[in-house]
């Protein structure tokens, strides 16, 4: 088990369940508007890193003097469409159609979509362990968000979120292994931001702009460090650490977070289903973390590896 990704996917994890409480303060500002201002900042913040203190780059070498391909900047900006602009869209149009244990439950099925569609994507088959230890995840997040009702749109907002939240890890994981966690947060919090304002446009923002309360000003800023910069980093680096499928169990620790902050905050406890569900997501997480990827044999790898046609190396087909 690596413990140093276990942590890191948590305390992502953490702070985006924890500044659920923040996110009220800026619930009366334009929302797109909001975002836009948000990724501007966090994209400010981490191309600074990016230039000045470039061994953050998760052990990377400094690469600032190398140039994106045109297949990483396909993959960044698929990331920023779908895994930030989507699923926040999606998120809200739910929102507005479901209640929120409806898109809680559904969005909290992506650790169990991660743990089958990561591997099918690599031309592997999913570890039975992790699969049923995200089954589990699954069940104990559905447990604290509990039943809801919802429309046809509605569903199908929440459906889309679930897959924007789905294809933000897959894309960075693609991503990670040759760009690093800073830069793979930097480009597309900076790639999202001219999407943001598209959207607010569309949306009809422009008519209601104003400059934000100091309230409201506190929130985005710290909605731009906490939730954007440091809980990107923390999430990116962790993936890259676990691997998508063992990083993707931990995205039930959010539910547990923002049930547990919003309980502090509002001086309500949780109720027995959820903390039963809070224990059964902790149970989920210890059988998919006990779980050990398969070591090949060296010898044998050479051995067979010798009648494998090129076209089929590493478990991928060119052509």
């Amino acid at each position: 088990m690596n413990l140093t990704g276990a942590l890191l996917c948590t305390a992502g994890m953490i702070v985006l369940g924890s500044s659920v409480a923040i996110s009220r303060l800026v619930l009366d500002y334009p929302t797109l508007t909001g975002q836009t201002l948000r990724y501007a900042v966090a994209a400010a913040l981490l191309a600074a890193l990016v230039r000045y203190v470039p061994w953050l780059n998760d052990g990377h070498r400094p690469v600032r003097h190398r140039r994106l391909t045109r297949q990483d900047w396909t993959l960044l900006a698929a990331l920023a469409a779908s895994g930030l602009v989507a699923f926040n869209i999606c998120v809200l149009t739910a929102l507005r159609h479901a209640d929120a244990a409806t898109v809680g439950t559904v969005v909290g099925a992506a650790p169990l979509a991660l743990a089958l569609l990561g591997p099918l994507l690599r031309g592997v088959r999913p570890a039975g362990r992790l699969v049923l230890a995200a089954g589990i995840v699954v069940a104990g997040t559905a447990a604290v968000h509990g039943s809801g009702t919802a429309d046809a749109l509605g569903l199908v907002a929440c459906f889309g979120a679930l897959a924007g939240e789905v294809a933000f890890s897959l894309f960075a994981a693609v991503l990670l292994d040759r760009l690093g966690a800073v830069r793979v947060s930097a480009y597309s919090c900076g790639l999202a931001v001219p999407m943001f304002a598209l959207a607010a446009l569309v949306a009809g923002e422009a008519d209601r702009w104003r400059l934000p309360t100091a309230a409201e000003a506190t929130a985005l800023a710290y909605l731009a460090v906490m939730l954007t910069v440091v809980a990107f980093l923390a999430w990116f680096t962790g993936l890259r650490r676990l691997g998508v499928e063992r990083a993707g169990m931990f995205i039930g620790v959010l539910p547990a977070t923002a049930l547990a902050s919003a309980a502090l905050l509002d001086q309500v406890p949780p109720s027995a289903g959820q903390s039963v569900g809070v224990l059964i997501v902790a149970a989920g997480l210890a059988i998919g973390m006990s779980w050990k990827p398969p070591v090949r044999d060296p010898s044998r790898q050479v051995v067979d590896a010798a009648p494998v046609e090129p076209e089929h190396q590493h478990g991928v087909r060119y052509g």
